[in-house]
């Protein structure tokens, strides 16, 4: 189950919430207030790993690419497989240099995903934990 995150990656999701980068910070701010109609999670431990932010009704994780993303192309690959496999999450990447430059229009995608992710189980319903 996505929600059960392993000890390790629990503590190091309640780090990183505190931590947050900038366009981190930015793209949560406006998938909180839920004008977005769907409920996202900030930081969600899910196995082994942290999600950026997830949305359960839509199984849907959003990764937030920076510099560091780059050199660990291989482990972010492999982390979208497992996540995929075990809990059927796909993993939507978002460059960080597009939050800062287009935020709504980043928004809007995201919503998107999710939405068409989740329309078919649940025709409309908000994405909710």
């Amino acid at each position: 189950m996505p929600g059960l995150g392993t000890p390790t990656a629990r503590t190091r999701a309640q780090q990183l919430r505190r931590q947050m980068t900038k366009p981190e910070r930015l793209l949560w701010s406006r998938l909180r207030d839920h004008r977005t109609g769907l409920h996202f999670r900030r930081q969600h431990a899910a196995g082994p790993y942290v999600l950026d932010f997830y949305c359960a009704a839509a199984k849907l994780c959003v990764e937030v690419d920076g510099a560091s993303h780059e050199m660990t192309s291989q482990h972010d690959r492999q982390r979208a497989a497992m996540l995929l496999r075990e809990f059927g999450i796909v993993t939507l990447r978002v460059a960080a240099s597009d939050v800062l430059k287009n935020l709504e229009g980043v928004v809007a995608h995201v919503a998107e995903t999710a939405r068409h992710r989740s329309a078919p189980s649940l025709a409309g319903a908000s994405c909710s934990p």
